[in-house]
């Protein structure tokens, strides 16, 4: 039996437990949001979160597991996120693949793994949440790339599924007014993939000697932006917000 529609405002935060998602997770909460902590393999991490914010907020926090690579994962995922507090308000798309598919070496397993989380998931999530976030006049925010504008050598499908992505933010945000918020984050150099191969030390440096403001991002400045746009953004639809320092305006 699902519960009684939860008093607080319930946000959604896919790949929750660690990294970016984290520290989003924990951003709405301090702002008074309800949140569920998705996670795939990580649950112990997610459980974690969640009683530590129980521990400030009783009932405030609730961890659920999923591996959107299958699509009969998302649906079930869904009716299980809706039935833990009876609403659901906010919709945060952060669970992502990244690696590199250097041309020759892409197999069709990196496009079905790539698409599957960066653009498949936050559709069908959407689309599985639609009718709870029109009745919350809630949104959705997803997390794109700067990437996605212009490419990361060496990472030819994450880009264009981060491409994909974009133009699936600004349609959705068009077919789902005047009820639905959608908009998207675009973070630059925030945090190094957690495989120490992704970048080498000297690339390290390289990207961040391309930054303006010559230093790299925390996961802090896009939790801000997230609440930003959750909270205090009423007439913010269909945008891509970059969050990268400035590094879109340097060669």
């Amino acid at each position: 039996m699902s519960k009684p529609i939860h008093t607080h405002p319930v946000a959604l935060v896919t790949g929750g437990a660690q990294r970016i998602g984290r520290h989003v997770a924990c951003a709405l909460h301090d702002r008074g949001y309800t949140v569920i902590v998705h996670y795939r393999r990580s649950a112990d991490a997610a459980n974690t979160l969640c009683a530590e914010l129980n521990q400030k907020r009783s009932d405030s926090a609730a961890a659920l597991g999923a591996d959107f690579g299958k699509p009969d994962e998302i649906q079930r995922f869904a009716e299980a996120a809706l039935q833990t507090y009876g609403r659901l308000d906010v919709l945060i798309n952060n669970a992502s693949d990244f690696y590199p598919t250097p041309l020759g070496d892409i197999t069709p397993d990196d496009w079905d793994r790539l698409f599957a989380s960066n653009v498949r998931a936050p559709l069908f999530l959407a689309q599985a949440f639609t009718k709870a976030l029109s009745s919350a006049q809630g949104c959705i925010i997803n997390m794109a790339d700067i990437y996605a504008e212009r490419p990361l050598p060496e990472h030819s499908v994450y880009c264009s599924a981060k491409a994909a992505l974009v133009m699936l933010s600004k349609s959705l945000a068009l077919e789902l007014a005047p009820l639905v918020r959608v908009n998207a984050i675009a973070p630059g150099a925030i945090l190094w993939p957690q495989e120490d191969s992704a970048f080498s030390a000297q690339e390290q440096r390289n990207l961040k000697d391309k930054v303006p403001l010559g230093k790299i991002g925390n996961p802090d400045d896009i939790a801000s932006t997230i609440v930003f746009l959750v909270c205090d953004a009423p007439y913010i639809t269909g945008q891509v917000i970059a969050v990268d320092g400035g590094r879109t305006l340097s060669q």
